[in-house]
């Protein structure tokens, strides 16, 4: 649990960081669409908008997870994670309506677009977007909120780098049609990058077996092992989006402390899962003194 602390304090740090460097280039980017008249720069912002209030949403769930268990939470708040999850999908979901619906408007219009304005502020983007996403790269193995903050600025990277490209094209051909069509465009990559976010963050509220869990292995394990005659009721699910928790009946002739152990601790250093629960059903109601 002291590794857990650890690096959920690493996490909180970098979240915090990601905010404050997000939150000012936001206001950059807001500022600068409005004055170059490009709804591609705005939507970009809009994007990354939404993309903050999912870091303040898995910090906050960072912080809920670190209260301490209850009588009536008896494994704590580490599920409010999931649902944070659930919650940041719809967010980029209800960001998707927004960038389409500014776009469509804007193709009945005809505005010119101050591209040069826009490439500078979409260049800087791709620079804040790329160290935004090298924070959380270390922790996106181990967690699925931090997973989708990475993947959301790693997309937004490559947003920017189509503003810039739109931009570029309208400065030498004076389509501005361009912009709202790069709009439209960013607005389907966001919604497809989001489907998979969601279907996972369900599956891990429905206690499906976490996605970096190969349970086949597992079973593998158990029915290969010489002291287990067989297995039942095995169960493994999600506490967090970086908890697993694994419960399993195992029938042994005999059984000792040693055989918990490190079954325990073989379960928990090559399938990273730290909550198992053993229940050993005895072949024989003997008491058997020649277990080592």
């Amino acid at each position: 649990m002291v590794h857990q602390h650890t690096h959920d304090n690493s996490i909180s740090k970098s979240l915090k960081i990601g905010i404050l460097i997000n939150l000012l280039f936001i206001v950059i980017e807001v500022l600068s669409g409005f004055f170059a008249n490009s709804m591609a720069l705005i939507a970009d912002a809009g994007h990354n908008f939404s993309d903050v209030v999912v870091l303040i949403f898995s910090w906050f769930a960072i912080l809920i997870t670190q209260r301490k268990p209850t009588e009536r939470y008896t494994y704590g708040l580490r599920k409010s994670t999931i649902l944070v999850a659930i919650l940041n999908t719809l967010i980029l979901i209800a960001t998707v309506g927004f960038i389409a619906w500014g776009a469509i408007v804007r193709f009945s219009s005809e505005i010119e677009v101050k591209s040069n304005l826009v490439i500078m502020i979409a260049s800087l983007g791709i620079i804040v977007n790329g160290f935004t996403a090298w924070l959380f790269a270390k922790g996106r193995e181990h967690d699925l909120n931090i997973k989708s903050a990475f993947l959301h600025f790693v997309a937004d990277m490559l947003v920017s780098l189509g503003v810039v490209v739109a931009a570029v094209i309208i400065s030498f051909t004076g389509l501005g049609w361009i912009d709202p069509l790069v709009s439209l465009i960013i607005a389907a990559f966001i919604l497809y990058s989001t489907y998979n976010l969601l279907i996972d963050s369900i599956n891990l509220a429905l206690d499906a077996v976490p996605k970096n869990i190969d349970i086949v292995s597992i079973q593998d394990y158990f029915a290969n092992h010489e002291k287990i005659k067989s297995f039942h009721d095995l169960h493994i699910w999600a506490l967090s989006t970086s908890e697993t928790a694994l419960t399993v009946h195992l029938v042994v002739a005999c059984v000792d402390d040693s055989f918990i152990h490190s079954t325990t601790d073989y379960i928990r250093k090559t399938f990273n899962i730290n909550h198992c629960t053993i229940q050993v059903e005895q072949t024989s109601q003997k008491t058997c003194f020649m277990c080592n």
